[in-house]
């Protein structure tokens, strides 16, 4: 069922419909190389041998799993004897480009520039990270998108009314809801959709496609999340954003998202640690021992029932007022102390456990804050000498740290 023409490519209008770039390229005859990086079972294959065909060019196809630097040779050497007998070009197409390292990558560069070859790369990984820059730069990128449920319904219906590649000739119905379900638990991707229905179909009985047949099929399939690669970045990145942004709800479907997608909750259990010293601080110090009791919870119960506890912190961590108070003092701290370099510390603040220290007046005209009243040294200065008046620290109007930013007013009063 791979399409043939580029109108029959469905889910991806936002490259290739009227107007787009990528369309206006083709229409306009312009191959050039480029990067096609989206989610599996989007399109990135068909789309590379669509361009090759519509651009009337040779077709070579390599996966990064597979091949090597001798088969990139290979493919140069073919693309130019090509180029001699027909002035025909080549299209030299590499899936999972992110997978070929650095020399390798380099490998396509002086072929890319003499129009040896039009180079497009497939891959699920950011090109930003997995792509050489010298490659990069001479390859437009072109996100292909998740398709919706519509059009996965769209291309399972086809599949069933086409005679000649698809189910068409066997005749098979099937329900609305069992259709529905098939299109969903694709999640996005065709390959994914096409073969449960292929399963489906094999196990229908009377020629129709049913709910509980397309529930047997669908039954187990996981959510795409992959591990260490860029959705499980921005599932967790989503996750620490609803915390921060006081919306637990939110946080609860992240949460199951990365649960569902295989994710080691152990891993968001220190995810939730860092948002509770981070966003929450002083506005609540019960958070961070709240996310901590959820980790070790997990530790002692493990799944299903430590996942609760981590739950739990997340809600609650969602739920707390917020602060970044001090992660921003710290920062602002830090900056000064590679500003102004080892400045020395005053002599009053220095330690004196030895009668020489005491003799080069090492603590002499400290003042003990604990003889103070209060408990504080009114217009004492901590800082070095050197260094001008900083306030570093300023609590946030909310939780906790409107007493303490009330009471750090007060003494300053004083």
């Amino acid at each position: 069922m791979r399409p043939r023409a580029l109108d029959e490519v469905v889910g991806q209008a936002h490259v290739l419909g009227a107007g787009k770039p990528l369309r206006m390229a083709l229409e306009g005859g312009q191959l050039h190389s480029m990067i096609l990086w989206g989610p599996p079972g989007t399109g990135k294959t068909t789309l590379a041998r669509l361009i090759a065909r519509r651009a009337d060019a040779d077709f070579i196809a390599l996966s990064a799993v597979l091949a090597g630097v001798k088969d990139v040779r290979a493919a140069v050497e073919q693309a130019k004897a090509s180029r001699a007998q027909s002035a025909r070009a080549t299209v030299l197409f590499l899936d999972e480009v992110h997978r070929f390292n650095k020399a390798q990558q380099d490998t396509f560069l002086p072929f890319l520039e003499d129009g040896t070859l039009t180079f497009i790369g497939a891959t699920t990984e950011n090109p930003s990270f997995e792509v050489v820059s010298a490659l990069l730069s001479r390859a437009r990128v072109y996100v292909l998108k998740s398709l919706s449920p519509a059009a996965i319904a769209q291309l399972l219906r086809a599949a069933l009314a086409d005679r000649e590649r698809g189910l068409g000739a066997d005749g098979l119905a099937i329900d609305d809801d069992a259709l529905a379900l098939l299109s969903q638990a694709a999640d996005g991707d065709a390959r994914r959709g096409l073969n449960m229905l292929e399963i489906a179909a094999d196990l229908a009985a009377d020629g129709r496609i049913t709910l509980a047949g397309a529930r047997e099929v669908a039954a187990g399939g996981r959510r795409r999340f992959d591990k260490g690669g860029d959705q499980f970045y921005d599932q967790i990145s989503a996750l620490h954003k609803a915390v921060r942004g006081t919306d637990p709800d939110a946080a609860l479907y992240w949460f199951c998202r990365m649960l569902d997608g295989g994710c080691d909750p152990l891993y968001i259990a220190r995810r939730a640690l860092r948002m509770a010293v981070e966003d929450v601080g002083l506005a609540d110090p019960r958070a961070i021992a709240i996310a901590r009791d959820a980790w070790d919870t997990y530790d002692r119960l493990g799944s299903p029932e430590g996942d609760l506890a981590i739950v739990t912190a997340i809600v609650y961590l969602a739920c707390a007022p917020k602060s970044n108070a001090v992660y921003v003092a710290v920062g602002e701290a830090m900056a000064d102390v590679e500003k102004f370099g080892t400045l020395d510390v005053p002599l009053r603040f220095r330690n004196a456990p030895t009668r020489l220290m005491k003799q080069l007046e090492h603590g002499k005209g400290y003042r003990y804050a604990h003889d103070e009243p209060d408990a504080y040294a009114t217009g004492e200065r901590y800082l070095p000498d050197e260094l001008p008046d900083r306030q570093y620290y300023r609590p946030v109007p909310r939780g906790l740290e409107i007493k303490i930013g009330e009471a750090l007013a007060r003494l300053r009063k004083s």
